[in-house]
């Protein structure tokens, strides 16, 4: 397993569209690995593909305190199964060190493929729902950020900007 780098806002490859996996091998699976193992060191709970500058649709996830529940979503598809909204706290790494109160739809259902490529349906509620959603954003070319103020957007990018020229 490898450690991958993750791209930070506002680099624009974090814009890029995700292309379905068509088929689920051995090199996905060993992606999914290289994913978890960089999640995990961030730390974080998800992780999109395109996070990591592969342009296909994998994310993985692990809400769990204990980090002994790995989820894999290939070519997820979600539909919003009630209007009501739930907003939380999202902060991401490739935005890090800011969190914004985003409302997304509470309750969802999820059809993906797993890391063996067997389909599976998931009606996730509160942390999970939300976090899904988070990462599918991800594969659309969509941040959190993209859901609160421009002015906020703009600082945000702004002082992120300002780290990475500190890095260089």
């Amino acid at each position: 397993m490898a450690l991958l780098p993750i791209l930070e806002f506002p680099d624009p490859r974090l814009r890029t569209i995700a292309e379905p996996v068509d088929q689920v091998d051995d090199d996905i699976r060993t992606l999914i690995d290289d994913m978890f193992e960089t999640m995990y060191a961030a730390p974080g709970i998800g992780l999109a593909a395109t996070q990591v500058n592969v342009h296909k649709q994998v994310v993985v996830m692990d809400i769990s305190e204990e980090q002994d529940d790995p989820l894999v979503f290939i070519n997820p598809k979600v539909t919003v199964l009630a209007d009501d909204t739930l907003p939380y706290d999202e902060g991401c790494l490739s935005v890090p060190g800011f969190y914004e109160t985003v409302d997304r739809p509470a309750s969802i259902q999820v059809e993906a493929l797993d890391r063996h490529g067997e389909a599976f349906t998931l009606e996730p509620d509160g942390l999970l729902a939300v976090c899904i959603q988070h990462e599918l954003d991800h594969l659309n070319g969509k941040l959190f950020v993209d859901y609160i103020s421009t002015m906020k957007r703009n600082r945000i990018r702004k002082k992120l900007e300002k780290v990475h020229r500190q890095r260089a």
